[in-house]
């Protein structure tokens, strides 16, 4: 799924993440399994086309990625003077 990423308002951005979690409901565990050497090629905006297998992206770019952006945002709104820490972003410890 590619979405236009033409957001300009707060309610469109909070659609874009509701679609977003409507479609990732969506993906089957049959869809996935077996995928860690899957030959995956993806071309950035700049042009560039790089080769990954389905774990190679996961680990060496997805996950990071991900990381990058939910740090980058925990700052911005700590920044911004916003009370939030780690337990915002892990939750509640599980009890056992």
């Amino acid at each position: 799924m590619k979405f236009a990423n033409d957001e300009t308002t707060i309610a469109q951005l909070k659609d874009r993440i509701a679609k977003t979690i409507d479609y990732l409901k969506n993906i089957k565990q049959s869809e996935i399994d077996g995928t860690e050497s899957k030959e995956i090629s993806i071309t950035f905006p700049s042009g560039q086309t790089r080769q990954f297998t389905g774990q190679g992206l996961l680990l060496g770019n997805s996950l990071p990625n991900f990381y990058f952006h939910a740090t980058t945002a925990y700052d911005i709104i700590r920044q911004c003077g916003v009370e939030i820490g780690k337990r915002d972003f892990m939750g509640t410890p599980p009890t056992s």
